[in-house]
């Protein structure tokens, strides 16, 4: 066992129905974001009250202070439907409704125009713009869509992309032996092994996503490891389960462990396989993709 896999298993405690206790988000350097990050529902009253209905879904703020924390909570307003393109959006009177500055306000709006989910124009002002300008591969609007009304159409065709993307990352990766990044995809199965008897999701979940990502990493295509950050979000996102990775079991244990030992042995096509099935566990998937087929 590397010193990766027995520090983690060391440091991991299994939590009581999956679910992370206190301080447990804190205690790992790759999942998580501090509770202090989190957004809380706006203090939007009065006759603009339709301005501030957020459900209770608001995730972690990949940003950091109030900035990170108005880019998450805007976006997923507009990504929900609560901010529309039949209003300006004032930077004045965001400012006032969530007490922020006005340098704090302009700059969420700059990386909300980045995604493609706002554009400001002279004369005109601030306006959400179409889904057709959204970058829907941008992590936040996958995160933020996943917990709006167009949440099973999201996942739906998370799973569909990612069924595109990984098995041919797979394939690849079979022909990259770098042992540093081979020794790390058996730690994270030693993990989720461990974790899955312990019952601790947590820890399973954020093992699982670094296994996807370094595959990524592995196959030596830059495009495919510009869309890490997709398949990354992918598992991160809440919902029902849509694929093997979505839950821990045995069988995705053992289809991981499948990959992981096709990619040592330099077998681009048991590794491809092995991806196709992990992804198409759920009878839901099943649906959407075919069958694998077995080479």
């Amino acid at each position: 066992m590397s010193t990766l896999a027995h520090t983690m298993m060391t440091a991991a405690r299994p939590t009581e129905n999956g679910l992370a206790g206190p301080g447990d988000l804190d205690r790992y350097g790759y999942g998580g974001t501090p509770a202090t990050d989190r957004v809380g529902p706006p203090s939007w009253d009065g006759s603009d009250a339709e301005l501030g209905r957020v459900g209770r879904r608001a995730a972690g703020s990949r940003g950091r202070g109030l900035h990170g924390q108005l880019v998450q909570q805007l976006g997923q307003m507009i990504v929900s439907g609560d901010l529309g393109a039949d209003r300006p959006l004032v930077p004045e009177e965001i400012g006032q409704r969530f007490e922020v500055s006005r340098t704090v306000v302009r700059e969420s709006l700059r990386v909300l125009e980045a995604k493609g989910l706002v554009s400001a124009r002279p004369n005109v002002g601030t306006r959400v713009r179409p889904v057709s300008d959204w970058n829907l591969l941008d992590p936040d609007i996958i995160e933020w869509r996943a917990f709006g009304p167009q949440r099973e159409d999201q996942r739906r065709e998370l799973s569909e992309l990612r069924w595109t993307i990984e098995p041919l990352a797979a394939r690849l990766a079979a022909g990259h032996g770098r042992e540093d990044v081979q020794q790390r995809l058996g730690d994270m199965v030693e993990i989720m092994g461990h974790s899955l008897t312990q019952g601790d999701v947590l820890t399973f979940s954020r093992a699982d996503a670094e296994f996807h990502s370094l595959l990524i990493q592995l196959a030596g295509n830059r495009m495919l490891e510009h869309l890490a950050g997709i398949v990354s979000a992918a598992l991160q996102v809440s919902g029902g389960p849509v694929t093997g990775c979505d839950r821990p079991t045995e069988v995705s244990l053992s289809h991981h462990a499948r990959i992981a030992d096709a990619l040592a042995a330099g077998d681009g096509q048991a590794a491809e396989s092995a991806m196709r099935q992990l992804l198409t566990v759920h009878p839901e998937v099943e649906r959407v993709v075919p069958a694998p087929r077995e080479h």
